[in-house]
């Protein structure tokens, strides 16, 4: 076959073919720094001993895996990492303590289906700064903007925590978190009750309301430190030398061992011995304390209307005083009263194995005036909760341990004991102490501004 005359290839082709070959290969600056950053961040990475593994040229929104490192040892724990990189260009709205970053809806959209937690680091060549912050991909449009602090959240040694705490899977009934520094000592939120030895049984002709209304029939004033159930009566105290005898049958009470009734096996017997023990400890501290029966704790009373009211105490190391009754007055006007807020806790009493212990929840309580409950108490405590922080809620648990042992009693003015008061019915020995391997980190517990709901009704570590 007879090769075709140069003259019938199209010119067109020749000229695409001209331009093809001779057009210069250019890299561009944004891609020079976006490798600076990668390089630079995989080189962090490693300077605390993590690995990092880059992906390739044709990631969408991931530029590497980072797995944590246990003394040098692999964990299998990833962390998917997004490397954004500068110059010398300054944040949005940056100053000297922080600055924001506005995220991408399409890289919201890629990260919401990574099964691995993603977190976004920002490299800048001129200063050499590295700053990272977790990515809540999927958790509504308000997560597009991050807040960057300058002070924690650089990307650092003192950072390995916060990563661990990120890989640490949240279902279940509890996670541990791994030991990349040192440990601390932790207080659980758990008193256990030295119980009375004794405890009075009876029967009673009375149901609980009935009974209720019979005492306040009495000459003598009411006390309410025992149960009903089913007809039969139990307390701590002998009903035949108290006002509680207008409500027994006088010939069928009985002084019984308490561990035969504490530690019985029928669920039922324990909720009702639980139930005796909380309203023992309402009549116990009567005193000082007053029940909200909307909010199920109990809370220190203001001595007078409108009055500030403080506990002295001696804390984990020195001697120091609560605002156990604070007033808070307007900020503009401050001969108003905007509300009084009190320290309470609320109580639950659990058995666990062969001792029964008093689960202390800090919370607060606010009023009006220190006497009448405050209308809309949610808001306030949830603001309050939220300046709450690891040393605030320790420093709590500990008030409220020389409280209810009687720690500092005899020794301060408001809170002292008669002499001739008799000796209280429950003690409670001191919180245990747990040696954690690793110092928790504070976010993993709640950092001020970013604190979740208020604690429910299972034990807390403490952390110092």
């Amino acid at each position: 076959m007879t090769r075709p005359p140069a003259a019938m290839v199209p010119l067109r082709f020749v000229a695409r073919m001209f331009y093809l070959c001779g057009m210069p290969k250019r890299i561009t600056d944004n891609q020079l720094i976006g490798e600076l950053g990668e390089a630079a961040v995989r080189k962090r990475f490693l300077s605390f001993g993590f690995q990092f593994d880059p992906r390739s040229r044709l990631e969408a929104g991931i530029d590497g895996i980072a797995e944590i490192m246990i003394e040098g040892e692999p964990s299998a724990r990833m962390i998917a990492v997004q490397v954004k990189s500068t110059r010398t260009g300054n944040y949005t709205g940056e100053n000297d303590t922080g600055f924001s970053y506005l995220l991408e809806n399409k890289d919201l959209d890629y990260w919401n289906n990574s099964n691995l937690p993603v977190i976004l680091v920002l490299y800048r060549e001129r200063d050499e700064t590295f700053f990272w912050q977790p990515v809540n991909a999927g958790l509504g449009p308000e997560t597009r903007r991050l807040v960057f602090s300058k002070a924690t959240d650089v990307l650092n040694r003192d950072a390995v925590d916060r990563l661990a705490a990120l890989t640490v899977p949240k279902a279940g009934f509890g996670y541990y978190v791994p030991p990349l520094r040192g440990g601390e000592t932790a207080l659980v939120n758990l008193l256990p009750v030295v119980l009375p030895a004794e405890i009075f049984v009876a029967t009673s002709p009375y149901e609980s309301k009935r009974a209720i209304a019979e005492l306040f029939n009495q000459q003598e004033p009411p006390r309410f430190d025992w149960t009903i159930r089913d007809g039969a009566f139990w307390s701590f105290h002998d009903p035949r030398i108290a006002s509680t005898r207008a409500i027994v049958d006088l010939d069928q009470v009985e002084a019984v061992e308490t561990r035969e009734l504490a530690f019985h096996q029928d669920i039922d017997e324990q909720n009702n011995f639980s139930f005796l023990l909380r309203q023992t400890l309402r009549h116990q501290f009567g005193n000082d304390l007053a029940w909200d029966k909307d909010g199920k704790l109990l809370y220190f009373q203001a001595l007078e209307r409108n009055q500030p009211r403080t506990f002295q105490y001696r804390s984990a190391k020195n001697k120091t005083e609560a605002d156990v009754v604070n007033v808070v007055r307007h900020p503009k006007t401050p001969e108003k009263i905007s509300f009084v807020r009190h320290h309470a806790f609320i109580p639950r009493f659990e058995c666990l194995m062969d001792q029964w212990f008093l689960m202390v929840n800090p919370t607060y309580h606010f009023t009006t005036d220190g006497l009448q409950r405050h209308s809309y108490p949610h808001a306030l405590l949830s603001g309050k909760k939220r300046l709450d922080n690891n040393a605030s809620l320790r420093g709590q648990v500990i008030m409220w341990h020389r409280f209810l042992t009687g720690y500092e009693r005899r020794d301060t003015g408001l809170f002292a004991s008669d002499n001739d008061a008799p000796p209280p019915v429950l003690r409670f020995d001191p919180f245990p102490e747990i040696d954690l391997p690793t110092t928790v980190p504070e976010d993993v517990w709640g950092k001020p501004k970013a604190k979740g709901k208020a604690s429910g009704g299972q034990p807390e570590l403490i952390p110092s």
